[in-house]
């Protein structure tokens, strides 16, 4: 069970992470594609879909699944279960996959260079959930179990460079027709 003390400090992260990214121009794109190469054709009616990439507001909600933690247990098996069952739990679904699989990517996800909170971070081995990209911060499941560590940190560098991914969803053609999407590539 968390403290109220690892409470505080994640809560702290998040903010942090908010702050620091709302004080960043923002730069506006949509990534547009065919539905049909990422999404089964159930998700892919007859209309025109857009491929968005996560918006910051969407990567808090994973930060937000992922703090509640009455429901880590139930899929808390290893590191790529555990970030799979946050994406889900958040409302953002995927095929689950091992660690390997994330890292060489997956049609659900988009590879990005500027990470935000609630991207993946995979190394060969290892996922996680970026919190705050500015303190290199990211939360996962280790074998003292769920919490947040430093990818700058010696014992992360050991792993590799590791690689940020943003959840990528479809949504209606005329949904949006001028909004701001993040795409940090």
């Amino acid at each position: 069970m968390q403290s109220l003390a690892q409470r505080v400090l994640f809560l702290f992260l998040i903010l942090t992470a908010v702050c620091s990214l709302q004080a960043q121009q923002v730069r506006a794109s949509s990534h547009r594609s065919s539905a049909t190469n990422r999404f089964p054709a159930s998700q892919a009616s007859n209309s025109q879909v857009d491929l968005r990439l996560i918006t910051l507001d969407d990567g808090l909600a994973i930060l937000s699944a992922a703090l509640d933690s009455r429901h880590y247990r139930s899929f808390a098996t290893d590191c790529s279960h555990f970030v799979h069952g946050l994406y889900q739990r958040a409302g953002f679904p995927y095929a689950y996959a091992p660690s390997a699989d994330l890292y060489a990517g997956l049609g659900q996800f988009e590879r990005v260079f500027n990470p935000q909170p609630g991207d993946l971070i995979v190394w060969l081995g290892h996922a996680g959930i970026v919190i705050n990209p500015a303190q290199h911060s990211f939360f996962s499941l280790l074998h003292s179990g769920a919490t947040v560590a430093a990818y700058d940190s010696g014992y992360w560098k050991k792993k590799g460079r590791p690689r940020f991914f943003r959840y990528v969803k479809a949504v209606p053609a005329d949904a949006f027709s001028n909004s701001n999407w993040t795409a940090s590539r």
